[in-house]
Formats: C-alpha cells, structure tokens, sequence
C-alpha cells in the first residue's frame, strides 16, 4: 500500500525502513530534510512540505505521524487542510488517550478517519518489528492493515501461548485492534506504566547486589551513621555483568528488558556513562491518574514513577527539610558527602 510518514526520528525512521522492505510506498517528510533525503536514498518518495506529501498520494490517503506528544495537534493542523474525506489520520506518538477522543471527533467532522497507534520496540523495531496497539473505528483499521501486518514481528517472533490452534490472531502476529478511539493509546500508556516498574525492580535488585561487598570495606563509628550488624555477611564482590547472563538463561525473570541491561553492563560495567537522571515522558502519570479514577491500585507503578522524579533531585528541597528537622530535634548535623 502508499503511506505517509511525517517524522523521520529514531522510530519513524526506522519505520519507513521496515515497510519499504515489505514492499510498501512511503511518502516522507520531516522538518529536518536531511533525514528526508537519506530516505528518499533509500526508496521513500521525499515530500519538501506537508502539501507537498499529500499530493503525490492517492486518495483515500493514510499518514502517519511519529512525533512527539506536544505537537501532534500542530502537526494535524498543519496537515488537515490537505487531507479529504475518507483519509485516515493515524497518531503514532504517545498521545493521552483523551485527546484521541477530542481529535477523532474534530476530524469525523470533516470526513477524515482517525487511527490512535501505540507503538512499541523502540530503536530495535526496525530489525524486531513493532508490537503495536491500535484504536479507531473498524473500516479505518482494515484500511492501514497491510501497513499494520508490515510493522509488527509477525507470529514467528515468539513461541505459541498453549491452547492456541488455527490462523495466528492479529494479536499473535504482534498487533492489536484494541477497540474505539483512544483504546490503543490507553492500552499503550499501560503498557509503558509496566515497563517503568519492571526498570525499578530490576535497578533496586541489582542496585542491592551492588551493595553486596559493603562488609569489607571501613565504616565510621559514629552517631549518624548506622552500624552494620553483620559485616561477614556482606564480603561478596559480585559480577553484575555475568549475573544478568546467568538469569537471562532458564530464570523465571528473564526477558529483553534484561537482555538489553544485560549488554548495557557489558558494554560499561560501572554504568559510568551514566548519571542517572531518568526522565518520564507522561505515560506513567497518565497511568496513575486513570488508576485513581478508576480505583485500581497500583503501588509498584507509583513508586517507580516517584523514583524517576527523585532520580532528577526533585525530592531534594524534601531532603533538606527531613536534615532541618533532624537538626532541630537533635542536634543532628549533616555528614559530607
């Protein structure tokens, strides 16, 4: 089929890619017209506009936007005036699902069709494929189809849950029509609330393992600091790297979230690239607030949230008061660093 992709990023780029490779037509075009002319190099039809890209493709027209969640409505106000009735819009990004369902009532206004896709696989999607969960009206759905079977790791990808016998599901080829507009978006915004909480599970574990060897080495002896009990309990030196290849091998915890900690520790052991400050880009947010509306409790997400905020020293004017406090009780003075 002919698409569009406007935003040629990490994950549109590669994208493109993957349906060129199964044969498809992409229309691309990105701010950035380098990104544009290193695709057109490889087989998309470049676009220097917006304008531009709607007309060099057949109607009924479908194009998809990979861009960041703050600018979708500029890029659909951009984009809109140039598409007909019978188009289909489809938002790739990480859109709040209740903006989905403000878009597809404007755009029903004017005939145009509007998909919501969340997109999963990140910079690996191209080789992986994209694990993708889509919401919208059926007819629209059934129009970007043969992108949708394009995009996603096909059935092969992955061994087959027990019980299942027929034609693999949508679901076992790695896409999904979760429902109406907004329902893939939502089911997204789930999916990245869990990803944060299996990141914190897996740094405070290893983060514990770390800390392993603390009984060999000198502790001050004073009142602000607590005496370790045990110190021949904790004289291991342990190596993270070989442990995180062991538990990918047969450990009932094992999964590409630790394949990928797996050669980031191999790459640099001592994580010394890093600083540590992990950012959220809303999807965990959105998740606690459609938990708190819902009353569907959810701790582990919520603390791994908090513990992205306090990784960038937001917790830091709460530090302080906690040592103000401590001094004024006490006489506690803070220990340097």
């Amino acid at each position: 089929m002919q698409i569009a992709m406007i935003g040629l990023g990490r994950m549109g780029a590669g994208m493109v890619r993957r349906l060129l490779a199964a044969g498809h037509e992409c229309v691309v075009w990105d701010v950035n017209a380098d990104a544009v002319a290193e695709l057109s190099a490889e087989g998309a039809v470049p676009a220097a506009t917006v304008q531009e890209l709607t007309e060099k493709m057949q109607s009924p027209r479908a194009v998809w936007m990979m861009v960041p969640a703050g600018i979708v409505d500029t890029v659909i106000g951009d984009v809109v005036s140039h598409l007909g009735e019978g188009d289909v819009l489809i938002d790739g990004g990480n859109s709040m699902w209740r903006d989905d369902l403000r878009r597809h009532a404007e755009l029903a206004e004017r005939g145009i069709r509007y998909v919501d896709a969340g997109v999963s696989g990140g910079v690996w999607g191209q080789e992986r494929g994209y694990c993708l969960m889509v919401g919208g009206e059926p007819e629209a759905i059934s129009h970007v189809q043969p992108a949708l079977e394009a995009l996603a790791p096909g059935a092969d990808s992955a061994s087959r849950t027990p019980g299942h016998e027929g034609e693999p599901t949508s679901a076992e080829s790695g896409w999904l029509h979760c429902g109406p507009s907004g329902a893939g978006h939502f089911v997204k915004m789930v999916h990245n609330g869990i990803e944060y909480g299996l990141m914190s599970a897996y740094a405070e574990g290893l983060g514990i393992l770390s800390h392993a060897g603390v009984g060999a080495h000198d502790r001050e002896h004073d009142a602000e600091t607590t005496p370790l009990r045990t110190p021949e309990a904790f004289q291991y030196d342990l190596d993270l790297p070989a442990i995180t290849e062991l538990w990918r091998r047969g450990s009932v915890i094992g999964s590409w979230l630790l394949d990928l900690t797996a050669a980031a520790l191999h790459e640099d052991p001592g994580l010394d690239g890093f600083a540590g400050r992990v950012s959220d880009s809303g999807e965990g947010r959105w998740t606690l607030e459609a938990a708190i509306e819902t009353g569907s409790p959810a701790p582990v997400l919520a603390a791994a949230l908090f513990q992205r905020f306090a990784s960038r020293g937001e917790d830091e004017f709460g530090r302080r008061v906690l040592s103000a406090m401590r001094h004024q009780f006490g006489g506690h003075v803070e220990k340097k660093a």
